[in-house]
């Protein structure tokens, strides 16, 4: 019996990932008191130029900015070709708003295009309409468990001199065809906010192989400095008209990261293994449908494991129900954000963005997809197994699902 008509739950303690997610560990924390008795804490301690260096490195770019925030990194990645007011940035429309947001706040217009079905990342087939003589960069977003069709979009980019800028908050490692993630576009974009699977609390990137633009990215968080230039001995100035801001982080930050970037292609390869075995099995013993990856896919990066509940035998039963089904049972699912333009943080007035056409397949998705936090694929073998069956155990008890419908309603 379903634990959510009385039944024994399978996690009879919930499997709560923010209880063990970021990690932790001995090695790391002894690092970080070394660095605290330095009193070296600022962002001038050569502890984040060692991380910049390895985080571009390690994804085939050969400049990396470190950052406060995730969100800054894309605005400065626009701002950096010198995208502003009346320019249009198109965006996918199910994504985090601080994707739109980023153009806005340089007096940029959002303009919003439909996702795949299959890969919920912004569709190429939508991008080409949707672009006009206002058009100045696409940003795609790698979403939850895949990536864009890098392959396409550049195509279309480069025809029209539009520039890309990948954000890939949600797949830290990921390879496509070869390159690294965020290093096949103009410049990349990554978050290192607690739920990503590189986090320090709050953080950001800016990854490129463009000098020139590596150099203004560089300036616009650092307050004007340059590369390598010391606090207090400035040995040039920005260029005339680049607005430079305090988009600082810290050592601290820059050490927690470059030690989890240490681990990250192992993460990656038991990521890759649970995701193998439960879209297999879970695709033989239910009607599940799951986020498809693209075949320049060669290694994935996580954010959130996708599954999608839109085949007609589930087309009756709410998505809360099946979410709360999960959490009786001790697993963790929670849906995903509104359509950006939906998304009751982004209070923008209609004039400040454009949809370009319907999105009928973002409209349709968030309601009827869950996601489940990448933390819960790092299990050994016997978890991911109870994963599966928790699964299997509220999917092929439709009508258990149904009854509890009918005593909610």
């Amino acid at each position: 019996m379903l634990a959510l008509l009385g039944g024994r739950p399978e996690f009879e303690q919930a499997l709560d990932w923010t209880s063990f997610w970021p990690p932790v560990d001995d090695a790391t924390e002894q690092k970080l008191a070394t660095l605290y008795r330095s009193r070296r804490w600022s962002a001038f301690d050569a502890t984040e130029s060692a991380f910049d260096r390895a985080f571009a490195e390690f994804h085939d770019a050969q400049h990396g900015i470190f950052m406060v925030n995730g969100t800054v990194t894309l605005q400065c990645a626009l701002a950096a070709y010198g995208i502003g007011a009346g320019d249009e940035v198109i965006v996918p429309a199910v994504t985090w708003y601080a994707t739109a947001m980023a153009p806005v706040y340089l007096g940029a217009h959002p303009v919003f295009v439909d996702i795949d079905p299959s890969t919920l990342c912004i569709d190429p087939d939508k991008i080409e309409a949707a672009i006009n003589g206002r058009t100045r960069a696409i940003i795609p977003v790698h979403a939850f468990g895949s990536m864009a069709d890098m392959d396409r979009i550049l195509a279309i980019a480069r025809a029209r001199d539009i520039r890309v800028i990948e954000d890939c908050a949600h797949v830290h490692g990921a390879i496509w065809r070869g390159k690294g993630v965020g290093s096949i576009g103009d410049v990349g974009s990554f978050s290192f906010q607690q739920s990503k699977q590189m986090a320090s609390a709050e953080g950001g990137i800016c990854i490129t192989n463009d000098a020139e633009i590596a150099d203004r990215i560089f300036r616009m968080k650092h307050i004007g400095y340059g590369p390598g230039q010391r606090q207090g001995q400035a040995q040039n100035g920005p260029p005339a008209g680049l607005l430079c801001h305090n988009f600082r982080a810290t050592a601290f930050q820059a050490l927690i990261l470059h030690e989890q970037l240490k681990q990250l292609a192992d993460r990656l390869e038991r990521y890759r293994v649970a995701v193998h075995y439960l879209e297999e099995r879970l695709s033989r013993s239910t009607r599940l449908r799951f986020q498809q990856r693209p075949a320049g896919v060669e290694r994935q990066g996580y954010y959130l494991w996708m599954i999608l509940f839109d085949d007609p035998a589930y087309n009756d039963i709410p998505l809360s129900t099946i979410e709360s089904a999960f959490r009786a049972e001790g697993l963790p699912a929670s849906p995903v954000w509104d359509p950006v333009y939906r998304f009751i943080l982004f209070n923008q007035a209609p004039s400040a963005y454009r949809i370009a056409q319907p999105c009928t397949v973002a409209e349709r998705m968030v309601s009827r997809m869950l996601a489940f936090h990448h933390a819960l694929l790092g299990f050994d073998q016997s978890m991911i197994e109870r994963i599966a069956v928790t699964i299997e155990k509220v999917m092929n008890d439709i009508d258990a699902l149904r009854r509890y419908q009918g005593q909610s309603a």
